[in-house]
């Protein structure tokens, strides 16, 4: 009988009215454990319960509240490998990059914890004689965090720790796929000195608790990482009440291979962006972007090394590639392949379920060949270890297609040329431009997010964070004239 791990509502851990099964991806007879579904009402216990919560939480001075955060993340960090291996169990990434995101989320902790104290207003003269005006930031309230399955611990980290650094509190609605890491990391934070209700974990499925997570006129903040369908539901319902959002979604990356590159890098870059995590990340490199003359030569050492690449158990040691990460997954993957095929994309390589020695979602990397931009493949996200292939004439024509989508988070340029790097730099239609770099991998310390489909509201991360999470309030003083 595997243990109930349990809702944290209210300052207390509680159970709620049913419960689901977490299962390993990688080994389907590996039953991780089961956890609780909240209900409706304890949902609404948990807001009311943060609403008070926030007050006190608010009035905290500024080393109190440094000292919470500074210790969530300096947990994190220490317990990386234990926390990163319970991560790879359940959610299937290789156990190199469970443990990296883990230590990563401990490290979004520390930043904010220094941005506890550097919460600084602004003074200035105002037009009238004898008034003077002060401006500084205010919580926003209550916040609630809806983060997805594919990074369970990273994305809701870089939500979570701006939003008690700023002084909210916090009702965090995990994904049902990967609950594990979530009761882990609210083990941490409910070890801390914090006002009972400010942190609440309530798990359950996104049509019951979420849906009047999102309807509450008691949520101040939404901020949402999924899919574009759910992330527009969200902003339907929140604006009802005129509640912020902050969304992050969809993508169809895109990295532009020119004639001048490095080879080698090119081939590096792309095999990484497109098939780290298993291709389950909204900055994947689904599109490659392949100047003719060098074409060829990329696609033969592509194929060559997405071939190499070890696909096997999340946990065994030299695995490149884990399973993805559920059954429902799996199908849609092979069903783009599938869709590929039928649209005359060519499959090189790749694409096909395979067996390991234990039971698990496994999927060979898949590279189309013989592309464009009008299929649905490169239209489409796909969140699969799949890329296509897409040869253009020439720079301007690999920018046009670059930029030839509805989405708009990532995208990248390889090439030795100063001129082109910098001009697709400042003409790539994404919220982040790498040169040289992989789509996939950002900074904690700088603003992250995208355009079209793929974003909705202000970043995430930095200092760029403090507009979701804060209030601006403008303050006038006319103090008199001393006697």
């Amino acid at each position: 009988m595997q243990d109930l791990k349990l809702n944290y509502i209210a300052g207390d851990w509680v159970s709620g009215t049913s419960e689901i099964a977490n299962i390993n991806p990688s080994d389907l007879s590996d039953t991780i454990g089961m956890f609780a579904q909240a209900s409706a009402d304890q949902l609404d216990d948990a807001i009311a319960a943060a609403r008070r919560a926030q007050v006190e939480w608010a009035g905290y001075g500024l080393e109190r509240k440094y000292n919470v955060l500074m210790a969530i993340g300096t947990e994190m960090m220490a317990r990386a490998e234990e926390l990163g291996t319970l991560l790879s169990r359940e959610e299937g990434k290789p156990f190199a990059e469970g443990k990296g995101e883990v230590y990563r989320a401990g490290q979004f902790f520390t930043y904010y914890a220094a941005e506890v104290l550097r919460q600084i207003g602004d003074t200035a003269d105002s037009v009238r004689d004898g008034v003077e005006v002060d401006v500084r930031r205010e919580p926003v309230g209550v916040v609630a965090i809806i983060s997805p399955w594919n990074f369970p611990t990273a994305t809701a980290s870089w939500k979570i720790a701006p939003a008690l650094a700023f002084g909210n509190a916090v009702i965090w609605k995990p994904a049902n796929l990967t609950p594990a890491s979530a009761v882990a990391l609210t083990e941490i934070i409910a070890r801390q000195d914090i006002p009972k209700g400010l942190f609440n974990l309530v798990m359950g499925p996104g049509g019951s608790v979420g849906q009047r997570l999102v309807e509450s006129p008691a949520i101040n903040a939404i901020s949402f990482t999924g899919s574009v369908p759910v992330g527009k539901g969200i902003a339907a319902a929140a604006i009802g009440n005129l509640t912020k959002v902050q969304m992050e979604m969809g993508s169809k990356n895109a990295l532009a291979v020119m004639d001048d590159a490095n080879l080698d890098l090119a081939v590096t870059l792309a095999l990484g962006g497109a098939f780290g995590g298993t291709g389950q990340k909204c900055t994947a490199s689904s599109r490659l972007v392949v100047h003719a003359g060098i074409h060829d030569a990329f696609v033969e050492k592509l194929v060559a090394g997405a071939q190499a690449m070890r696909v096997g158990h999340a946990l065994a040691e030299g695995t490149q590639l884990g399973p993805v990460a559920s059954a429902q997954q799996l199908k849609e993957n092979l069903a783009y392949v599938d869709l590929g095929k039928s649209e005359g994309a060519e499959l090189a390589c790749g694409g096909e379920r395979v067996t390991r020695e234990t039971e698990g979602y496994y999927m060979t990397p898949g590279i189309f060949l013989n592309t464009t931009n009008q299929m649905r493949i490169n239209i489409e996200e796909m969140f699969a270890p799949l890329a296509s292939v897409i040869k253009v004439g020439s720079y301007d024509e690999a920018l046009h297609v670059v930029n030839d989508t509805r989405f708009g988070l990532t995208s990248g340029i390889v090439t030795t040329s100063l001129t082109r790097a910098n001009h697709f730099r400042r003409n790539a239609r994404t919220g982040c431009v790498m040169i040289n770099l992989p789509t996939a991998g950002t900074d904690y310390h700088v603003p992250f997010g995208g355009r079209g489909d793929s974003s909705y509201g202000t970043r995430e991360q930095g200092t760029y964070a403090a507009e979701f999470y804060t209030t601006v309030k403008t303050s006038y003083i006319s103090s008199g004239l001393p006697e």
